[in-house]
């Protein structure tokens, strides 16, 4: 679907692509990508939350600071994000930038990505004093990874080359359903976890376990 950035310019997302391609598919669902996912969050093993192509134009503005986290009615905040350019990428063109260490806060603000969640979470940053990181530089098929509570943004892409990226969420395997707090979150109840009742495993067909 495509939608506008804070500058009025379009970026599309792309999302269950792994249900639309076969090629998609075998990369969403690698084991060995879900093993580092578990790694990292601890667990045995995890399940697809989604998948998501972003693609930003050419102008196209800056992605405002907020958390994953916010968007997701899940009863854990053990999940994961891989974030892997397909073309080679440097920091003009938008490179994700995080506050390294905000994850071990847990969700901090009740907001979605916003001019306003840009201003508090800027200031949050701030006043924690986190390490604001990103890489200099990104190959395509590199990949980075960041918890859902990782407070994180992108400048906006002031090169002349569209910047295309791939991601696949995952969550821990266990995690349960729990109602929706936000309009938001009733999006993604719908969208990737059919509507399963609350307290039920979120484990619809768009979430399979992949280790």
């Amino acid at each position: 679907m495509s939608e506008r950035d804070t500058y009025g310019k379009a970026f599309l997302q792309v999302m269950n692509l792994w249900k639309q391609d076969e090629g998609v598919r075998q990369f969403v669902l690698a084991r060995r990508l879900a093993r580092v996912a578990a790694d990292l969050l601890g667990v045995k093993g995890v399940r697809i939350y989604h998948d998501q192509a972003l693609f930003k134009e050419p102008g196209g503005g800056p992605t405002p600071w907020h958390q994953d986290q916010y968007y997701w009615p899940l009863d854990t905040t053990n999940t994961v994000t891989l974030w892997m350019p397909l073309v080679d990428i440097s920091v003009e063109m938008g490179m994700l930038t995080f506050a390294t260490g905000s994850h071990r806060h847990g969700i901090v603000m009740d907001q979605k990505i916003s001019d306003e969640s840009e201003n508090n979470y800027r200031k949050y940053v701030k006043d924690h004093q986190f390490p604001v990181t990103r890489p200099a530089g990104m190959n395509a098929g590199d990949a980075s990874w960041h918890y859902g509570t990782t407070v994180h943004q992108a400048p906006g892409n002031d090169s002349d080359r569209m910047r295309e990226v791939m991601t696949v969420i995952y969550m821990a395997d266990g995690a349960r359903v729990t109602p929706p707090l936000n309009k938001a979150q009733i999006n993604d109840w719908n969208t990737w976890l059919m509507g399963l009742p609350p307290g039920r495993l979120a484990a619809s067909e768009l979430n399979p376990l992949v280790s």
